[in-house]
């Protein structure tokens, strides 16, 4: 099978049949094979239904409805679970996302080598005081820290290498930082292309300002996750360890200090409990780590490793 497209929805009744219609003629228009995913996240207007007929009429439409709402990233989880296709690609279901990208995105990836490319919506049509400011905020902190280079992380329409979105796994509001599970997975040809950003026809947006905080908080802890998933007393032994000394040493010259100066009393100085409090963030740092270690060691994934190739075994 040539694409499977991944649409993750809620409450977008208005939208799903436009959009199915031009998904459906684009692939005809280029002869592909192929499949699309809707999944209901929990919707609480007749999306699912709307999905239930269309299937009907083209078999190639599926869905998966989940009881609840659960988010935008379990949503494309299952989705990326039940793909077939060579090339995944994902697109919201507000008709903001033009499926006339398609035949382009799959090209980069069968054609141009990458394993994912990202669209940039380099015109946009949101209000650019509520929405594209704080992007651009976002986009230039995940390039910094990431270290890959995409104008727009948060772009729902994306393409993957099928072996990509098997490799990974999409939880929480980690659907912004997918590149960089990948990336983490070891696929690092990270591609970007310029993509229509349509204006809103249908519903009302669902960005507001709790995603744009918890945004910055998912980048931070796939940060972490990535350098010391695996490893925490790497980080927290290291930390614990530089505190400790530093407060062991202030204690030290407090010691030296009164052995100089008889009537020094050590624990008139606010030095004296700052060296204390600093030795004992450093002890809980070093126990953070120590648990973590425990922890991971053992954790049923603690050995579960990404294998390209294997030769003869």
């Amino acid at each position: 099978m040539d694409i499977t497209v991944v649409v993750p929805l809620f409450n977008e009744e208005e939208s799903l049949p436009e959009l199915s219609d031009w998904i459906t003629r684009v692939m005809k228009e280029n002869n592909f094979t192929y499949e699309v995913i809707m999944i209901d996240d929990g919707s609480t207007d007749t999306s699912w239904e709307i999905i239930q007929h269309i299937s009907k009429i083209n078999t190639n439409f599926k869905g998966i409805k989940f009881q609840r709402n659960y988010g935008k990233s379990a949503a494309l989880n299952e989705g990326f679970k039940a793909a077939k296709g060579d090339v995944v690609i994902t697109m919201d279901a507000d008709m903001q996302d033009s499926p006339d990208e398609i035949p382009g995105l799959r090209d980069m990836i069968i054609h141009g080598g990458y394993d994912v490319v990202s669209g940039w919506k380099k015109k946009r049509y949101d209000n650019k005081l509520t929405k594209n400011l704080p992007s651009k905020l976002f986009n230039a902190v995940a390039r910094k820290s990431s270290k890959i280079q995409l104008h727009d992380f948060n772009c729902g329409l994306k393409a993957y290498r099928n072996k990509v979105v098997k490799s990974i796994e999409v939880f929480g509001e980690m659907h912004r930082y997918i590149p960089v599970l990948a990336k983490w997975a070891g696929f690092r040809k990270i591609g970007e292309k310029v993509v229509e950003h349509r204006p809103r026809k249908y519903g009302v947006t669902k960005f507001g300002l709790n995603r744009f905080v918890n945004g910055f908080l998912d980048l931070f802890t796939i940060s972490f996750i990535s350098k010391f998933g695996k490893r925490p007393m790497h980080f927290f032994g290291l930390y614990g360890t530089l505190f400790f000394i530093i407060g062991l040493l202030i204690i030290l010259f407090l010691i030296v200090q009164k052995l100089v100066l008889p009537h020094f009393w050590l624990t008139n100085s606010p030095a004296f409990y700052i060296s204390l409090t600093v030795m004992i963030i450093g002890m809980q740092l070093f126990l953070a780590g120590f648990v973590g270690e425990l922890v991971t060691r053992n954790a049923s994934e603690r050995n579960v490793y990404l294998i390209e190739e294997k030769i003869g075994v």
